[in-house]
C-alpha cells in the first residue's frame, strides 16, 4: 500500500526518469560547538578568522617595537661609552682640537677625539631615527589593540591605555640641559599622560614616580605626553649624569581643575 497520492507519484516517477533521487527535504545541519549557538555560521567563521589575523598582526607589531627598543638601548649604551672616551680627554663635542697657534693640541688624543665625535654624531642620528620608528610602532600597536578589542596590556613595552581615556596628571616645570630628560625630548610645560605603568587612575603621589625611576636605572620608560594638541610618545632612560638625580627634570601634580 502506498501513502503517496497520484500527483506525488507522478512527480516521483518524473524525478526518477530524470536520474534524480526523490527524498524528503531535511533541515540543513549546522556545526555544533558546546556553549555556542551559531545563527549565521559563515559570519562566525569570518569573525574568528579576522580576529586571528588581527591578533597575529598585533603580536608582530609588539615584537617589532621591542626589537627597535633593544636597538635603541644598545645605541644609548654605546653613546655612554663614547662619552667616557671624551671625558677621559677632558673635552666635549665642541671644543677646538688645535691650540692658539693652529697646531694639534698636545693634551689630548686628537685622532681619538675626532673619531669619537664622529661616531657620536652618527649614533645620535640613528637614535633619532629609531625614536621616530618606535613612536610609529607604538601608534600601530595601539591601533591594532583597539581593532582586536583586546584588553591585554603590552607587558614588555608599557601598559596600553587608550589615549582618549587618559588625562594629564603631571606637569613638567623644569628640564636641565644635557639631562636624560632633555635627551628623551621632554620639554617644560609638557603634560604627562602616562609614565611607564603609572597613569591618572593609579597615580597616588610623586613617591610612585620616584620608586619607578629608581628601579629603572638604564632601562627604558615609555612616557606619553600631551604637548599642545598633540600626543607624543617618548622613550626615557633614567641614569646618573653630571646633574642631580636620574632624570634632570622636575614634575608637579596637575590639579583636577587644570585637566
Amino acid at each position: 500500500m502506498s501513502f503517496i497520492g497520484e500527483d506525488e507519484q507522478s512527480v516521483a516517477h518524473s524525478m526518477v526518469l530524470h536520474g534524480e533521487k526523490f527524498a524528503a527535504q531535511r533541515p540543513e545541519k549546522r556545526a555544533y560547538i558546546p556553549g555556542k549557538v551559531f545563527r549565521d555560521q559563515p559570519d562566525q567563521r569570518w569573525a574568528i578568522k579576522t580576529k586571528m589575523v588581527v591578533d597575529m598582526e598585533l603580536q608582530e607589531a609588539k615584537d617589532a617595537v621591542l626589537h627597535l627598543m633593544k636597538e635603541k638601548d644598545k645605541i644609548e649604551s654605546d653613546l655612554r661609552a663614547l662619552k667616557e672616551v671624551l671625558d677621559s680627554n677632558h673635552i666635549g663635542m665642541d671644543e677646538p682640537l688645535v691650540d692658539s697657534e693652529g697646531y694639534p693640541r698636545q693634551d689630548i688624543d686628537v685622532y681619538q677625539v675626532r673619531h669619537t665625535r664622529h661616531k657620536i654624531i652618527c649614533l645620535k642620528n640613528d637614535h633619532k631615527d629609531l625614536m621616530r620608528k618606535i613612536e610609529e610602532g607604538l601608534h600601530r600597536v595601539h591601533a591594532l589593540a583597539g581593532a582586536s578589542k583586546s584588553e591585554q596590556s603590552i607587558s614588555d613595552v608599557s601598559d596600553v591605555q587608550e589615549t582618549e581615556a587618559l588625562e594629564p596628571f603631571l606637569r613638567v616645570n623644569l628640564v636641565s640641559p644635557g639631562s636624560p630628560a632633555e635627551t628623551a625630548g621632554i620639554q617644560v610645560e609638557d603634560l604627562i599622560l602616562e609614565f611607564g605603568s603609572i597613569y591618572c587612575r593609579n597615580f597616588k603621589s610623586l613617591t610612585d614616580i620616584g620608586k619607578l625611576v629608581e628601579n629603572s636605572r638604564y632601562k627604558t620608560i615609555i612616557v606619553k605626553i600631551k604637548r599642545g594638541l598633540n600626543t607624543i610618545v617618548l622613550s626615557l632612560t633614567p641614569r646618573p649624569w653630571v646633574g642631580k638625580g636620574l632624570l634632570g627634570c622636575n614634575v608637579i601634580p596637575v590639579e583636577v581643575v587644570e585637566r
